[in-house]
Formats: C-alpha cells, sequence, structure tokens
C-alpha cells in the first residue's frame, strides 16, 4: 500500500484559500474591488509577494481581474470552479511560465537576428503598426497585449522562413495567454509600459538597420527582463 506525502500549503495558496472562503460565503461579491496589495499583506499579516502571487492564481481561475491603475475586482463566477484545487493552477501556471520563456529565448534570439537580415519593407510596416499601437493603447489591457504579441510574430514572418514562422505560428497561442499575463501582472506591480516599449523599440531599430548581432541582444536581453520580473514577483525559483 502507498500512502500520499502530505505537504503543507504555502503562504500564497493559503491567502488564495481565504478569498475563496470570502467569495464563497458572499463576504466578497462580484464588482467588489479588493483592498491593496499593501493593505491585504497587512490584514493576512503576510509578504507583498504572496498576495500578487496569490491575485495572480484567482485571476487565472477566473475569479478576479486586475485594471492598471485602478486594483482588483472579484468577478462574476461559476460555482463550479471551486472544485479546483488552486494549488494545481497555479503550478500549471508556474510550469507553462517557465517552460514558454525557455523557448521563447531558443526561438525568438535567433529570429529577430534573420529578421535583421532578410526583412524587406512590407515587414517593417507591419511591426510598426504593432508599435504604435501599443504606444496609443497605453492603460487599455486588451489591445496593448495583443499587439505585444503581434509585434513578435511579425519579426517572425520577416525571416521569411515558412518552417520558423509556422513554429512560432504553433505557439502562439500560449504565447499570447503567458503575454497577456505577464503584461498584467508587471504592469499591475509596478509602472512599466513605457519601459517595455521601449525595449521593442530597440528590437525594431536594430532589424530595421539590419544589425544581426544588436537585434538578437536586445530581444535576448528584453525576455530575460521580463521573466526576472516576473518570476521576483511570483518568488518562483
Amino acid at each position: 500500500m502507498e500512502y500520499k506525502r502530505i505537504k503543507s500549503k504555502k503562504i500564497y495558496e493559503q491567502v488564495a484559500d481565504s478569498l475563496i472562503d470570502m467569495i464563497k460565503n458572499g463576504q466578497l461579491q462580484p464588482g467588489d474591488k479588493l483592498a491593496s496589495v499593501e493593505q491585504l499583506a497587512r490584514n493576512f499579516d503576510v509578504g507583498r509577494s504572496a498576495i500578487r502571487e496569490a491575485l495572480s492564481g484567482l485571476r487565472s481561475m477566473g475569479l478576479v481581474e486586475m485594471h492598471q491603475g485602478e486594483g482588483t475586482y472579484i468577478k462574476t463566477f461559476d460555482p463550479k470552479r471551486f472544485t479546483l484545487p488552486v494549488s494545481t493552477a497555479f503550478l500549471m501556471k508556474h510550469a507553462d511560465v517557465k517552460e514558454l520563456y525557455q523557448v521563447r529565448k531558443i526561438l525568438e534570439v535567433g529570429t529577430a537576428g534573420y529578421a535583421a537580415s532578410y526583412h524587406d519593407e512590407n515587414d517593417l510596416v507591419q511591426m510598426q503598426k504593432a508599435l504604435d499601437v501599443m504606444k496609443e493603447a497605453k492603460g487599455n489591457d486588451v489591445m496593448a497585449e495583443s499587439a505585444d504579441t503581434e509585434f513578435h510574430l511579425a519579426i517572425a514572418q520577416a525571416t521569411h522562413m515558412e518552417l520558423l514562422i509556422n513554429l512560432m505560428g504553433s505557439v502562439s497561442d500560449l504565447m499570447s495567454e503567458t503575454i497577456r499575463e505577464t503584461r498584467r501582472l508587471l504592469l499591475y506591480s509596478e509602472d512599466r509600459a513605457n519601459v517595455l516599449f521601449e525595449e521593442h523599440q530597440l528590437i525594431f531599430q536594430a532589424i530595421k538597420n539590419r544589425q544581426s548581432d544588436k537585434a538578437r541582444n536586445y530581444m535576448y536581453d528584453h525576455l530575460e527582463k521580463v521573466e526576472k520580473l516576473l518570476f521576483k514577483n511570483l518568488e518562483i525559483d
């Protein structure tokens, strides 16, 4: 007979469970605004990173939504969601993020270099369009996230390598999901909109000027910075 090892819950899981209980018993209603991260940290007597990770997990479960500059709100929810184990949702999300960023580095760093060498004018137009939308969309999460994804896919198109384009396309849905989650967490926790735009602008200029080495370096630096900031906020090892 085999016995499963009993594991103690992590702090962020306990916070998430507590918030879920408050939703279940009616203390928190759809549309209610949660207290700030700082206030929740004081209320639960935990660190702010634990609060951010708990909120990120609840968001991935569809229980809360975050609005930049406004705060976190309880969403209209399906009671069936409460049967989902909180830890599973967190672990799946973390595993997806960690693995996808490794895949993105493998694919996109080289892709940026090839795009610098083989792009044409139409490719630059598509990249510039995505950048323009990204710049104008500050504060509009959906538009900014879509433009971010389109920019990276436009770089792949600029290589004119069908196999590479297909590879990027095959992970585009997961990439879009991760871009959405990372942008919302990072922009919610600190003002990163301008920095993110500037990082994309540097990549674009290097590609436009056919500077392959710089394009690769800027892409790597961009992905590395976002990954580190994300993992720092979520305390992922």
